[in-house]
């Protein structure tokens, strides 16, 4: 193998795992975002664990997340403005990137 070849395949691994990565952490995000959807609709224990894996699992309806965050929209009613839910949305992406990163 040449050394263009070694540079290609290590460039393919770090593409694929930075897509794992993507990935895992968007699953985390959501169910993180599903656990605080979960305690302002007052569910606790199971009932939020489960409400958080449909939050997961509602990510692979379509591309992208506006599916969502049509389903937190639609489960939340008026308790939480659309603003604030997207706001919380970025911003539990970059806490669940932090906790993939120290379980490496």
């Amino acid at each position: 193998m040449t050394t263009f070849d070694d540079r290609e395949n290590a460039f393919e691994n770090k593409f694929a795992h930075d897509q794992e990565m993507q990935f895992r952490a968007e699953a985390r995000r959501n169910k993180l975002m599903g656990l605080w959807v979960a305690d302002i609709l007052g569910k606790t224990g199971d009932d939020a664990e489960a409400y958080a894996k449909e939050v997961v699992k509602s990510d692979f309806e379509e591309a992208g997340h506006e599916d969502v965050m049509r389903k937190l929209l639609a489960d939340l009613g008026d308790r939480v403005p659309e603003a604030d839910l997207r706001a919380k949305y970025d911003a539990l992406l970059a806490v669940a990137k932090s906790q993939l990163m120290t379980e490496i």
